[in-house]
C-alpha cells in the first residue's frame, strides 16, 4: 500500500537512478570517479589546446571629431587584432589621463588612441597603461581595407608575424617602439578569439624619418605576398615617460606639425604673387622711361621715290566777284499762292 502523506511535512521525492552502461562498452567511455558504481561512465572533456598565459588586451577608441577615413582604420584595427576591444568616443574637453581609468574599467594593459583636431589633423597614441610608456605619433597616408587596390584577403582572428626594419635595432628609441608595437599588434598564443593559424604578415619599415606599416597576406601556393591593408605613415612627435603624459624621453628633431606645413606652403604661395608683381611693376617704368633714340639708317631712303616740286604762284591781283543771279521764276510762284488764297476766301 501506498504510504500516508502528512500534512505537514512534503512528499519525498524518489531517488534518480544511475545510468548504466550498456551491454557491449565503448572503447572512448572511461571509468567514472571515484566512489561511482561501476557500471557507470563520464565523457571525458575536450582536448585543450594550450593555455591563454599572455593576457594582453588592447583599448582601440577614438575622440569625437574624427572624419570617416580614420573611423574605417580604427575598425580595420579592430578586425585584425582578437584582442582588442572598443568604447565610445570620448569627449574632447576631458584629459588625456582619463583614458588610464577607462583602460582599468576596461580590464585592459594597453591603449590604442585616436585624437583628431582641427578635422583634419589625426593623431595616434599607443600607450602601455598605466605605467607607460607612451608615444605620440601624427598619422598621414592612411589606407583602408575597403579600398579596390586590396586585394588580399586572410582568415579573420588569424595570428601575424611582426617584421621589422633593421633601424629599430639601431637606436634606442626605435628599439622601445618595437617593443611597444610587439606587446600591442602581436596576438596572444592560445587567445580565445583567434585562429591558430599565421596567414598575414605586419611590416613596419623606417623610411624618411617616418614608420610605415603594411598588411600582407601570404598565399600558401608560392608564399607570395598580397597587400591586404590597412596601410598608413606613422610620424614620431615625442616618446614619454608614463602613459599619456610624463617625463619625456624623446623628441623628433625632423618633426614639423601640420600648421607649420601649412603656414610655409601659404608663405610660398605669396612669394610667388609678389615675384609676379614686381615683374609687372618692372614692365611698367621700363615702358615709362626715355626711348633710346637710335641713329638712322641710310639704307631706308632707298626705296623712297621723290615728288615732283611745283612751282609756287603768287596771285598778286583780287579775284573778280562773280554776278549774284536771282531766280525769276520764284516771285511768280508766290503771286499764284496768293490769287488761289483769294479765289477760295470769295468761293
Amino acid at each position: 500500500a501506498a504510504a500516508k502523506r502528512k500534512h505537514d511535512a512534503p512528499a519525498a521525492r524518489p531517488k534518480k537512478r544511475a545510468k548504466k552502461a550498456p551491454s557491449a562498452p565503448e572503447p572512448d567511455a572511461k571509468p567514472g570517479p571515484e566512489g561511482a558504481s561501476p557500471g557507470e561512465y563520464s565523457i571525458p572533456p575536450p582536448v585543450s589546446q594550450g593555455k591563454w598565459k599572455n593576457k594582453e588586451r588592447v583599448l582601440i577608441f577614438s575622440s569625437r571629431g574624427i572624419n570617416f577615413r580614420t573611423r574605417h582604420l580604427m575598425q580595420d584595427l579592430r578586425t585584425l587584432m582578437p584582442h582588442s576591444k572598443a568604447d565610445t568616443k570620448m569627449d574632447r574637453k576631458d584629459q588625456l589621463f582619463v583614458i588610464n581609468e577607462v583602460c582599468e574599467m576596461k580590464n585592459c594593459n594597453k591603449c590604442i588612441f585616436f585624437e583628431a583636431k582641427k578635422k583634419q589633423d589625426l593623431y595616434m597614441w599607443l600607450s602601455n597603461t598605466p605605467q607607460g610608456p607612451s608615444a605620440k605619433f601624427l598619422v598621414q597616408n592612411v589606407h583602408t581595407l575597403a579600398e579596390l587596390k586590396m586585394t588580399g584577403n586572410c582568415l579573420r582572428g588569424s595570428r601575424p608575424l611582426l617584421s621589422f626594419d633593421p633601424t629599430f635595432d639601431k637606436e634606442p628609441h626605435y628599439a622601445l617602439l618595437k617593443e611597444l608595437f610587439i606587446q600591442i599588434f602581436g596576438t596572444p598564443q592560445y587567445h580565445p578569439k583567434s585562429q591558430p593559424f599565421v596567414d598575414h604578415v605586419f611590416t613596419f619599415s623606417v623610411t624618411d624619418e617616418r614608420i610605415w606599416f603594411w598588411n600582407y597576406q601570404i598565399i600558401e601556393e608560392d608564399a607570395s605576398l598580397v597587400e591586404i591593408g590597412p596601410r598608413f605613415v606613422l610620424n614620431l612627435i615625442k616618446i614619454f615617460q608614463g602613459s599619456f603624459g610624463g617625463a619625456t624621453l624623446y623628441e623628433n628633431p625632423h618633426y614639423r606639425s601640420p600648421n607649420m606645413h601649412r603656414r610655409l606652403i601659404r608663405l610660398s604661395v605669396a612669394a610667388k604673387f609678389r615675384e609676379k608683381q614686381q615683374v609687372k611693376e618692372v614692365q611698367k617704368i621700363k615702358k615709362k622711361g626715355s626711348k633710346v633714340l637710335i641713329e638712322e639708317d641710310p639704307t631706308e631712303v632707298v626705296f623712297e621715290t621723290p615728288a615732283e616740286e611745283k612751282p609756287v604762284e603768287i596771285q598778286l591781283v583780287k579775284p573778280e566777284s562773280k554776278p549774284i543771279v536771282k531766280d525769276k521764276k520764284k516771285p511768280r510762284k508766290i503771286q499764284r499762292k496768293k490769287q488761289k488764297k483769294l479765289f477760295r476766301t470769295e468761293a
